[in-house]
């Protein structure tokens, strides 16, 4: 073991709720894979600013932030590097000299995904949601020159962040007069256990020859379900979670995660809890 792992690495998950969360099985397989010593914890937070504060004090190596405190972790962070600022969110915190720094993996996470099923350069995006998901996504997209569009529920914070990104806007009730080439769904609606919920009428999908979800928990949402009934192509979150917490623990550890084990892992769970909920 090098200098640099001769103390345990502490690893944690903020956020509220956090039952539903596989990070903490995710990572801790990544780490006893590659005999590292230390553990991942779940945090379920209530004062997000203790929270950083443990993870100063007691020297953690870093931390997985998810909804509700991705934008306001911000505020507490001593540095942030420019993919966080310009997308204003942060999944990510790890520790540089002593001083907790905030970036963000999940645009690397969705584009490492989509790579794998499409091109998307000059392709119209529909990215649904106005959250720090979304805006990682439209951080991503158009890197890769794609040409997103955002659809809100919420008209002034979907437009607000339309015009942050210099994309177009329109409010969800006009999904239905709104195509194509993919539709990406950024926000929690269908998540477990709301697992009965779609983010979009189903007969607006038939607009679309790709569907994809940011949520991995059910590996097939009922949004997915009816986009495949509507003949178009369909992408789980599952590999995008893989993906930015490969990108996650490389920033934690220098080292290149077991992907495909940590892959493996995620989905013998997701389909043993499936299995029971059937």
């Amino acid at each position: 073991m090098t200098d640099q792992f001769r103390s345990p690495i502490l690893l944690a998950l903020i956020g509220h709720p956090i039952g539903h969360s596989l990070s903490p099985l995710m990572h801790s397989a990544a780490l006893k894979l590659l005999r590292l010593a230390g553990r991942y914890e779940a945090w379920d937070v209530s004062d997000l600013k203790q929270a950083v504060e443990k993870l100063r004090r007691e020297g953690y190596r870093g931390a997985s932030v998810t909804i509700p405190f991705k934008r306001d972790v911000m505020a507490f962070l001593d540095d942030l590097d420019d993919q966080a600022r310009r997308i204003g969110a942060v999944n990510t915190v790890f520790l540089r000299e002593g001083r907790l720094q905030g970036t963000n993996t999940d645009w690397e996470g969705l584009l490492r995904a989509l790579r794998k099923v499409t091109d998307l350069f000059g392709k119209r995006i529909v990215v649904l949601g106005a959250g720090g998901t979304a805006r990682a996504a439209l951080y991503g997209l158009l890197a890769e020159g794609g040409v997103p569009v955002v659809v809100n529920r919420t008209e002034k914070q979907g437009r607000g962040l339309a015009e942050e990104f210099g994309c177009p806007f329109y409010p969800l009730a006009e999904i239905g007069d709104l195509a194509g080439d993919i539709l990406i769904n950024a926000t929690p609606v269908g998540m477990v256990p709301e697992i009965d919920f779609s983010p979009v009428p189903a007969a607006a999908l038939r607009r679309f020859r790709l569907v994809a979800d940011v949520i991995y928990n059910p590996m097939k949402t009922r949004l997915l379900r009816e986009a495949e009934e509507a003949g178009c192509a369909v992408l789980s979150g599952m590999d995008m979670f893989v993906e930015q917490g490969a990108a996650q623990f490389r920033l934690w550890t220098g080292l290149e995660p077991p992907v495909d084990r940590m892959r493996q892992v995620v989905k013998q769970e997701l389909e043993r809890r499936e299995g029971k909920q059937a």
